[in-house]
């Protein structure tokens, strides 16, 4: 049994509450505080004693395991990287590319799961094709699921990349249709994690995702510096480290007599010295999520959006975040009717209110997580201008 409620306005577990109404978890999360304290452990314990009492390295299978537990994958298909750019890099330089060669995504992706594949299209002489955001009839912006297959049926596709949901939208995509179609394709698929994974249900084997990275920093609750990267058991070896360095190899401790042999699990992606500080927040941010349950936690983020879209909504905005089905997502985007400066009510609502919210490609964007109360919500809706 969950025990979520006890954690929602608390603001001994989340301080940032003393002071903020805080809705930017699509951009980087305030640290609970069982985070912060695990990172302030380290330090301390860094401070005092070197490398003497923290169990730097014995730690980070339990962290590899936590992580593959939140993602459905084995603990060896886990690498511990810096960013999701990092991720996303090592799955891009992958493949064997030839000119031609086809990487299918959708317009308004993050740029971490844009530039990458930029960097293979100038490299190799491939074509990054990024499928259009239309309006729909309710006047929500969206990439169709049709539009994206029909793009990566094409015989030249070799790669479909795709946010598990849109930052500047809050759409999020079928993964699980659009891994069917790859895996019964021969295509690759990769999937940027970060504005899913901690606030929505992740299943690699479900989804059949072959490539999949996630920083901790937004929903995951950690702080910056520390991401994962997931591998496909069935594609380690044949993926080639990004960086290589003294950790990719099985024998990293054997000086002099050199081994050039790689790890046969995730691991021969890590190439060097870890951020210790940040992997400890990271897996006590891990540990949190579990315990209170990602069921829970999903249905508490959909209780307040579908809050933040009826207030908004009532005021005269548009809601621009498509909700049909397994569209939703924890992004509320929205504008105004009457033309309101979005810029100058997210600033207005800074320096005044202590409410954050930001703006993005244009749009008012709302990222609540589960401590959120439906106080602050209506608080936010009341002081946002009338359409």
């Amino acid at each position: 049994m969950s025990d979520l409620a006890s954690y929602v306005g608390n603001k001994d577990e989340f301080p940032v509450l003393r002071a903020w109404d805080f809705y930017n978890h699509a951009g980087a999360s305030p640290l609970p505080h069982v985070v912060a304290q695990a990172m302030r452990k380290h330090i301390d314990d860094t401070e005092s004693a070197a490398y003497l009492r923290d169990n730097r390295y014995t730690e980070l299978d339990q962290i590899r395991a936590a992580a593959a537990a939140m993602i459905g994958a084995h603990g060896d298909e886990i690498a511990l990287v810096k960013n999701t750019a990092e991720g996303i890099s090592i799955a891009a330089n992958a493949l064997d590319w030839q000119p031609g060669d086809r990487i299918v995504t959708v317009t308004g992706e993050y740029p971490a799961n844009v530039y990458p594949w930029m960097e293979i299209a100038r490299r190799y002489g491939a074509e990054l094709v990024m499928v259009p955001e239309i309006m729909d009839a309710g006047g929500h912006r969206k990439v169709p699921l049709e539009s994206i297959l029909e793009a990566a049926s094409h015989p030249k596709t070799r790669v479909v990349t795709l946010s598990h949901v849109e930052f500047a939208t809050g759409q999020r995509h079928d993964l699980a249709r659009v891994g069917e179609f790859c895996c019964a394709n021969d295509k690759t698929f990769v999937v940027d994690a970060i504005q899913s994974l901690g606030a929505l249900p992740v299943d690699v084997e479900a989804m059949k995702i072959d490539y999949l990275a996630s920083g901790g920093q937004k929903w995951m609750l950690g702080p910056e510096g520390a991401a994962i990267f997931y591998c496909r058991r069935e594609l380690i070896e044949r993926t080639r480290p990004l960086i290589v360095g003294a950790l990719n190899v099985v024998n990293s401790q054997k000086y002099g007599d050199y081994d050039y042999t790689l790890q046969r699990t995730a691991g021969r992606f890590e190439s060097g010295t870890y951020n210790m500080c940040g992997l400890a927040g990271f897996m006590a941010a891990m540990e949190l999520l579990h315990r209170l349950g990602p069921a829970a936690i999903s249905a508490r983020i959909k209780l307040l959006t579908d809050r933040v879209i009826g207030g908004v909504a009532a005021k005269g905005y548009r809601v621009i975040t498509p909700r049909e089905n397994e569209e939703w997502s924890g992004i509320v985007c929205f504008v105004s009717s009457a033309g309101h400066d979005h810029a100058a009510i997210a600033k207005k609502f800074r320096a005044e209110h202590k409410i954050e919210i930001v703006v993005r490609e244009g749009r008012l964007r709302a990222s609540p997580h589960f401590y959120n109360t439906e106080e602050q919500i209506d608080r936010l809706i009341e002081l946002l201008p009338a359409n």
